[in-house]
């Protein structure tokens, strides 16, 4: 197993990978140690020229290579960039000339296969859409381009988006493998990018947070995401499950390199009405949080309700009570057995079910037609091309007859969540809390395969139905040592500077990211 990184390690950043060396030598990847590489040592080696963002590149298309599909199989992978190297040759040269620099300059990304690319194949995980290539870029993944961000591959995903549990699509065959531990689930449905970015296969990631999918696989793989406020982040050219809850979003190995993301995507959106306060209602520049000293009185409430149940396992309550041990030592304080007064009641304001992926699907295709490669939910049933642990979900939402503004379960879902928000804010107003935190999986993750043993998702309620932000950092691990566990922290709305902070300061005090122990073919 690898030792743990931290900042001030040493990088094997050698002379073959200069500016000015010949490109014959520029292909080395063995001159590059990619693992756990963060945003900040990269930018610096190329801004020292002492690394190229070819050789960046090849670093990372080399470990795909040997450890993806090969070696340990992670099988996190749908798709490499046909054109990286190039892309990379063309920031070279544009680095060279001495023209400006964006921030996410060469920054080899991985993007879940929900988000349109214009120049990779789009299939949210079904054979149904293999080989279709829009004609855009989602607007998330045209802003990271913007800043020099080179999308390197595309993500395995829960085909769908449907689970939040594992990472199994029809475009890919096989299971998607947690890092920690190659017998283990991913959690999903963002399962292929935490796997990827917690193997270094990548800088940083893009993924999709409906009711769990961002946090849940950052939790899995010791992995920082955010899933900002409902608004503060487009979801134009994304695959919808759930309009009234689907955001997109960054994961990555620190808070800082997610950070580095989240600075470039927070944006108002015309193709997105719902970002339309974006601009006004972000921070100018959230890197600003990365301060240390944020817990130090602090008022954080642990959110009992989010977490609190008979399968709740022993191991992860441990590591979480040792949490807030360590929250408590930065300086914050600890609100114990914080509870959401008329949980219960708020929660039974939903009367009836409220199946949007239909409606939402069909006005997505809608809109992209005569591109689109198929219009309708049945179209997709009638090819038969899906995962058969997806064909009951598909039929749930064809059997949807209403829109969902004129379906009773939906307009009573809204109702729902529009008093949970307001007990949210009332119950942190009450006790002057920034804000709360909870275990973000109860439970390890699973045995692949397994679906009986408690999922422990602790994720599904709280940020999703209010749209208010939640951030997940690593807080430990369990099972000797080997299984990583998260830690959650979730606020008012529009407060996503507030929890970078807590969540930065908290990662800085405890250091509990390692890398998982793969062998690293550059060595």
């Amino acid at each position: 197993m690898f030792s743990r990184m931290t900042r001030a390690r040493t990088l094997v950043l050698l002379a073959a990978v200069a500016a000015a060396a010949p490109r014959s030598s520029l292909a080395q990847p063995a001159a590059v140690d990619a693992v756990e590489l963060s945003v900040a040592e990269l930018q610096a080696a190329l801004r020292a020229k002492s690394l190229t963002c070819r050789a960046l590149t090849q670093a990372y298309l080399s470990r795909i290579d040997a450890l993806d599909k090969r070696g340990p199989a992670i099988n996190a992978i749908v798709v490499t960039h046909p054109r990286a190297l190039a892309i990379a040759d063309s920031l070279d040269a544009h680095a060279a000339a001495g023209r400006p620099l964006g921030p996410l300059h060469c920054v080899p990304l991985i993007v879940k296969d929900n988000f349109e690319t214009y120049d990779l194949q789009t299939t949210g995980g079904s054979l149904a859409l293999a080989e279709w290539v829009p004609p855009q870029d989602a607007t998330m993944v045209r802003l990271v381009r913007q800043a020099g961000a080179i999308v390197l591959a595309k993500s395995n995903m829960a085909e769908w988006a449907f689970t939040p549990y594992e990472t199994v699509s029809s475009i890919l065959p096989g299971y998607t493998k947690n890092p920690y531990a190659l017998d283990r689930v991913t959690a999903g449905s963002s399962g292929g990018t935490a796997a990827a970015v917690a193997a270094s296969f990548g800088a940083v990631g893009l993924g999709t947070d409906t009711g769990n999918s961002i946090r849940g696989p950052s939790a899995h793989q010791a992995l920082v995401g955010i899933r900002s406020t409902m608004g503060l982040t487009s979801r134009a050219g994304v695959i919808p499950l759930n309009f009234a809850a689907d955001i997109a979003g960054p994961m990555a190995r620190t808070v800082a390199d997610a950070v580095a993301v989240f600075d470039v995507i927070a944006a108002s959106d015309p193709a997105d009405t719902v970002t339309a306060p974006a601009d006004a209602r972000r921070d100018r520049r959230y890197a600003d949080a990365l301060r240390r000293g944020a817990l130090r009185g602090a008022r954080i409430g642990v959110l009992v309700q989010a977490y609190a149940r008979p399968s709740h396992d022993a191991e992860v309550d441990s590591v979480f009570r040792h949490a807030l041990e360590e929250l408590a030592g930065a300086g914050a304080t600890v609100v114990p057995d914080v509870r959401v007064p008329a949980l219960d009641s708020i929660l039974r304001l939903q009367q009836g079910g409220c199946n949007r992926f239909k409606a939402d699907l069909e006005r997505y295709f809608a809109e992209r037609a005569p591109n689109a490669p198929v219009k309708t939910l049945d179209e997709i049933l009638r090819s038969g091309r899906f995962h058969p642990t997806v064909e009951s979900r598909l039929r749930a939402g064809a059997a949807a007859t209403e829109p969902p503004e004129q379906s009773a379960g939906c307009v009573s879902r809204e109702r729902s969540r529009e008093a949970l928000r307001a007990a949210v804010l009332q119950l942190m107003d009450s006790l002057q809390l920034d804000g709360f935190v909870y275990p973000t999986w109860s439970n390890p993750p699973r045995l692949i395969g397994d679906l009986n043993t408690p999922h422990g998702d602790n994720s599904q309620l709280f940020s999703p139905s209010t749209g208010f932000p939640a951030i997940t950092v690593p807080m430990g691990y369990t099972r000797g040592g080997r299984l990583p566990a998260g830690l959650s922290f979730f606020g008012r709305p529009w407060s996503e500077g507030r929890l970078i902070g807590l969540a930065f300061d908290y990662e800085q005090a405890t250091r509990h990211r390692r890398p998982p122990p793969l062998t690293n073919p550059d060595r």
